[in-house]
């Protein structure tokens, strides 16, 4: 009999202990991990040994309103693409990511969140005033970016004046030693970079003629469930006031969210 209890107990006790088991592998799994290239501020960059910026606060925001737990890891760039879209460990990446037709073969995408476009910066003193003044010069811009895209159709994808770079920092750091004439990315990176920077002289050219609006989006493996779980949460943080007052803090102004709001409803 008391052999028999035993072994009973041992039973049970093991039982638990699976049990266990089991609620902390589900726990564990219910953490999202998402990846990012924390090189683009004011959206993302690293202060010591945490990410901050307009992304990273607008990605609690949305995560809070959708009930979702997650971690945000420093990828870099070309990890966070490779891996989202194999979707076996990271399930999200957020870096002020342009959603375009040719990424949307590869991934899907939240819906937009941010409006921004392409801007040139260039020394003071300058004459390239255009995107078609860049033909000849030389240029730096991020690899994979959509500044990449525009400038490897205006100057040639094999151009030898188009140096690609890892990172908007090292572009700008070229620009910054005079290795190129001028440096294309998004406009929030541009002119952050120039207002932390007042004494390089640097000056930033619009050309909405040829740099288009775009729209970011969270990036997600195709067919991904997140997505239904994402766009309202999104969309709410949007409507709510939320995403103003992280704009403001992020941007230095308000947020005209009109062109952002008719591309969510379209």
């Amino acid at each position: 009999m008391m052999r028999k209890s035993i072994v009973v107990n041992l039973v049970f006790i093991l039982a638990l202990a699976l049990t266990l088991t089991g609620c902390s592998s589900k726990e564990s799994s219910g953490t999202i991990k998402i990846a990012t290239d924390a090189s683009y501020a004011p959206m993302e960059s690293m202060d010591k040994d945490k990410i901050v910026g307009f992304d990273v606060d607008f990605l609690a925001a949305v995560m809070k309103e959708a009930g979702l737990k997650y971690k945000l890891t420093n990828t870099g760039w070309d990890t966070m693409l490779t891996s989202v879209e194999q979707g076996t460990d990271y399930k999200l990446g957020i870096s002020s990511v342009s959603i375009t037709d040719e990424r949307a073969v590869t991934y899907d995408y939240s819906i937009p969140y941010f409006e921004s476009t392409n801007m040139i910066m260039v020394k003071e003193g300058s004459d390239i005033k255009s995107a078609l003044d860049l033909k000849d010069k030389k240029v730096a811009v991020q690899n994979a970016t959509t500044a990449d895209i525009l400038m490897s159709d205006i100057m040639g994808a094999t151009n030898s004046k188009l140096s690609k770079y890892e990172s908007n920092v090292l572009a700008l750091m070229e620009l910054d030693k005079g290795g190129v004439d001028a440096v294309v990315a998004d406009i929030a990176i541009v002119r952050e970079y120039m207002k932390n920077n007042p004494k390089k002289n640097f000056v930033g050219v619009m050309d909405t003629a040829n740099f288009g609006v775009e729209y970011y989006g969270i990036l997600l493996p195709k067919g991904s469930e997140l997505k239904a779980k994402l766009d309202p949460a999104i969309k709410a943080v949007i409507e709510n006031g939320t995403y103003a007052t992280i704009y403001e803090k992020w941007l230095g102004e308000k947020p005209d969210t009109t062109n952002l709001l008719k591309a969510i409803n379209k």
